[in-house]
């Protein structure tokens, strides 16, 4: 019997099906950016999504349009929620029963960034970005925890940046913001864990987005200096580790920040 006709072990069979086939993934902040790369990511690999927006309805509806009408398994629908807002994450927790039902995996990515060196911040800057980014973790955690809970492979994925590690001038309230999420993860972690539900933390590095393109060449030309690869994360790079988190295969980790920076910290 030549090789090609034999039988293949179980352990290099193809799948029989997209591998987030099934699951329900909601992405906050999946209108654009990161949080756009990771929920078409995952809708590639044919999970149903969420794509939560705030205030961008007609790029939260082009994302949702794109996954669904790729040649794959997965589908979406954008639901509007300032995650900042409980009674709205509450209202999103029901129309996403309504419509698909619990979530299998939660990822925490809305944040924004109000940038001042720490003499000039305001207590507004300050509350303005813990609450997106800390704060809205907070809030659909707390929302969708029971999801995550009794669902066969519970996740919660946080994101957050190299700058909750290192900090960074002008950024005091954002590298707080992060920094929070090591924590709080590394905590749900614990609490998850008799259920078989993880938690995990992705701190990116720069990453080409609208954000980052927006920073002056000069600047950028310093950032990929101290970069040992010497150049930004695309934001594939990026969906692709939070899609492996999201998958079956990443059942064995819990608890961790796992950093995508292109060695930044070596």
């Amino acid at each position: 019997m030549s090789s090609t006709s034999a039988e293949r072990p179980a352990d290099v069979e193809r799948p029989s099906r997209q591998p987030l086939a099934g699951q329900t993934c909601l992405v906050t902040g999946a209108s654009r950016g990161i949080g756009r790369g990771i929920a078409c990511e995952l809708g590639r690999h044919g999970a149903t999504i969420i794509v939560n927006y705030r205030s961008s309805e007609a790029a939260a509806h082009e994302v949702a349009d794109a996954i669904t009408d790729a040649d794959t398994e997965g589908t979406a629908r954008p639901i509007q929620a300032d995650v900042t807002d409980p009674s709205e994450v509450d209202a999103m927790r029901e129309a996403v029963r309504e419509t698909v039902g619990p979530i299998d995996v939660l990822v925490t990515n809305a944040g924004i960034t109000s940038d001042r060196t720490f003499a000039d911040m305001t207590r507004e800057d300050w509350h303005r970005v813990l609450d997106v980014s800390l704060h809205g973790t907070f809030n659909c955690t707390k929302a969708f925890y029971d999801d995550l809970e009794t669902a066969d492979d519970g996740r919660l994925i946080a994101i957050s940046s190299v700058v909750g590690k290192q900090g960074n001038v002008g950024q005091a309230n954002y590298a707080a913001a992060k920094s929070g999420l090591f924590g709080f993860t590394r905590s749900l972690a614990l609490e998850l864990a008799g259920s078989g539900a993880t938690a995990n933390c992705v701190a990116p590095g720069f990453t080409r987005t609208e954000m980052v393109e927006a920073i002056p060449d000069g600047i950028q030309d310093d950032l990929r200096d101290d970069i040992p690869l010497e150049r930004f994360a695309t934001v594939n790079e990026i969906a692709g580790l939070v899609r492996y988190l999201a998958g079956e295969r990443s059942g064995y980790i819990t608890g961790e920040v796992i950093d995508i920076n292109g060695g930044i910290d070596l």
